[in-house]
């Protein structure tokens, strides 16, 4: 090593401070930083699907056959999930319970066993079929699934949304996956 290396004095690291102007600029920057962070958290769980069974959205279980009511008689009112459980001639079926209309909520009536829609008067068959009124196609329906204890179909709805046949087996469990809507019949 030289000597001129040796006598050079080493530089020693220059430290600036951070004027005011620098520090205000670095930490609204850093907390713009956190606010992006935390509306991304935010939305992020927004969309997450949260359907768990027995809740609108997911599959809820009925109970079984047996559980039913009998063919012809009033409709069940099912308010957590959205919906009636009818039980026609023609076998089960689950009606979304808001108009095709405006999308109020139309309630059974017993008198004129019929849905009546409280905001413009349609009217629908106990199994959803279109009687009268401003909307223009009958309800919607969700998918009916009949299955036994061993898990096995023993029934389910078609692609047209019509009753489920129930089969012979009274410890047949019913479940309607309110996740799988299908469209009512529009009508002329």
């Amino acid at each position: 090593m030289s000597e001129e290396a040796a006598a050079a004095p080493t530089a020693a690291p220059t430290t600036t401070k951070m004027n005011r102007r620098e520090f205000l600029n670095f930490a609204w920057l850093a907390s713009l930083g956190f606010l992006m962070v935390d509306l991304a958290g935010v939305t992020y769980l927004f969309a997450m699907p949260r359907f768990r069974e027995g809740e609108f959205g997911g599959v809820v279980t009925m109970g079984t056959i047996a559980d039913l009511p009998p063919a012809g008689s009033p409709p069940v009112n099912q308010p957590s999930v959205k919906l009636w459980l009818s039980n026609t001639e023609e076998g089960v079926v689950a009606l979304y319970k808001v108009c095709t209309h405006l999308g109020c909520l139309y309630n059974w009536n017993n008198q004129e066993v019929k849905f009546i829609c409280p905001c413009h008067g349609s009217q629908f068959q106990p199994n959803g079929e279109w009687i009268a009124g401003p909307a223009n196609r009958s309800t919607d329906r969700f998918h009916v699934q009949i299955v036994s204890d061993d898990g096995t179909v023993l029934a389910e709805t078609d692609e047209e949304g019509n009753p489920v046949p129930l089969p012979d087996d009274p410890n047949a469990i019913v479940q309607i996956d309110t996740g799988r809507r299908i469209l009512g019949r529009t009508h002329a």
